[in-house]
């Protein structure tokens, strides 16, 4: 497990995909983080979650005081959390705030869905970072990287914000994606977090996972149509 930063109060993590966060009500024998953390660490508390599905920075408090200072921030919406994600298909904006109010845990398998009747309110912030012509070649169709900064905290939040804008993400057969061989996971990273600590803001960062930097280096190859290039 790859630690990003820690202190007497604070343990921030480059959480990997595929791990669960807490025990997993269908496995719950299964690992989970905030075991295999605690074994190492002593106890935590858990400020924010991830998708299980989800790699990126996560953070934990090391005392109570810390959790609640910490998840104030984050239900006044002070924090900032910056994702990457791939989609599918070549939007046809560059900027875009999705709106649509989600309600979560619907059906027999337990998705989040759009209702304006049920949902509660939930925005997310996206940017095209970069766009991906199709190669028919290599078996590719368009894509692009994004940008996605949620101002809300809903379960599945961005992957169904950009399932309902039309571009479900990479590899997220729950929300509507095609099969590929691409990557095998919901393509999307926890980028940054910046939250205040001591009175400073600080920013909290973790590098794309070996999957993800491959699906990117796949696309790479199929002649990209930039509209920023990224800095890394």
């Amino acid at each position: 497990m790859k630690i990003i930063y820690e202190d007497e109060h604070l343990l921030v993590v480059d959480k990997p995909a595929g791990l669960p966060v807490l025990p997993d009500g269908w496995e719950p024998n299964a690992p989970y983080l905030l075991k295999v953390l605690e074994a190492d660490h002593s106890k935590l508390w858990v400020v924010h979650r991830l998708d299980k599905f989800t790699s990126g920075v996560l953070v934990f408090a090391r005392d109570a005081e810390t959790h609640r200072a910490l998840s104030m921030q984050f239900e006044k919406r002070e924090t900032e959390k910056v994702y990457y994600a791939l989609v599918q298909g070549n939007p046809k904006w560059n900027e875009k705030i999705a709106n649509h109010p989600l309600r979560v845990n619907v059906g027999h398998k337990h998705r989040t869905g759009v209702s304006d009747k049920y949902g509660k309110p939930s925005e997310t912030r996206f940017k095209v970072l970069k766009r991906y012509q199709a190669s028919p070649e290599q078996g590719r169709r368009e894509a692009a990287l994004i940008e996605a900064k949620p101002l809300t905290g809903r379960t599945h939040q961005i992957r169904v914000h950009a399932y309902a804008l039309g571009h479900p993400l990479l590899g997220d057969i729950l929300y509507g994606a095609e099969e590929t061989d691409v990557i095998t996971r919901p393509a999307l990273h926890a980028q940054s977090l910046t939250m205040e600590l001591n009175g400073k803001q600080e920013t909290f960062n973790a590098p794309y996972p070996d999957d993800f930097r491959a699906a990117l280096e796949s696309f790479d190859t199929a002649s990209p149509l930039r509209t920023r290039r990224l800095k890394r």
